[in-house]
């Protein structure tokens, strides 16, 4: 689906000098259109931040745990076909667990481990499968599941295409309101373009007693959109 939001239309005049004398100034009215032209893009990429989560009586016992837990994890997602430079440590943090009583002391009660791996998922079939795979041998959380279009130039450009054309639209109808007609285009820019950002998904985890079925996931479409402003000649009606 493409849209156009027109931001603005003027008519203004455009001061130039003359061939024959450089001193002679001419005015040549013209009419200035802004839009923005949208489309739709559907992600073909995700990243998938999977944590596992120990508690311990020290940090060292938290540690090991978690170190042996997370190899698994690893080795199943491996088992999936995820490669070495698919698979990122993004975060690991060691922390006390403190009791507060009344007159005394924090005294520390337990040690977590927190061991973050980063899944760079480069075919949306296999996000469910990595998901399932991950808790199934020792992971606990899962901080983040977001998606991305990894190719958005063609999309870039038809929003690009259809901007200009809908711009023209609209100069040819402030043309006619104005009791003329459009000329030849003078002028057009596209402003900065940045691409979707990845979007995160609320995961639909499956009933306890259906554990068997696969995490079911659903990306949606993304909402592409480039900004153009052009500028036409004006002829009024002679």
């Amino acid at each position: 689906m493409k849209k156009i939001a027109i931001i603005a239309l003027v008519l203004a005049p455009l001061t130039a000098h003359g061939q024959d004398s450089p001193a002679t100034l001419v005015t040549i009215p013209q009419i200035a259109v802004s839009g923005r032209g949208e489309i739709k893009v559907s992600p073909d990429r995700a990243t998938l931040q999977i944590s596992v989560q120990t508690r311990a009586a020290t940090a060292a016992a938290a540690a090991a745990e978690n170190a042996t837990k997370q190899q698994s994890v690893l080795s199943a997602l491996r088992a999936l076909s995820f490669t070495n430079d698919q698979l990122s440590t993004v975060n690991y943090n060691v922390y006390p667990e403190q009791r507060y009583d009344p007159g005394k002391e924090p005294e520390i009660v337990a040690y977590n481990v927190t061991n973050t791996v980063l899944v760079d998922v480069r075919k949306l079939s296999q996000v469910g499968p990595a998901i399932d795979a991950a808790l199934s041998h020792g992971a606990n959380m899962i901080t983040s599941l977001q998606f991305y279009a990894s190719n958005t130039e063609a999309a870039r450009r038809t929003a690009i295409g259809t901007a200009i054309e809908k711009a023209r639209a609209d100069a040819e109808a402030a043309a006619r309101a104005a009791g003329g007609s459009l000329g030849s285009l003078l002028e057009i820019n596209v402003g900065a373009y940045n691409p979707p950002p990845p979007r995160p998904l609320m995961m639909a985890r499956v009933a306890a007693g259906v554990a068997q079925a696969e995490t079911p996931i659903q990306p949606g479409e993304e909402t592409l959109s480039v900004e153009v402003s052009t500028r036409w000649r004006f002829n009024p009606a002679k």
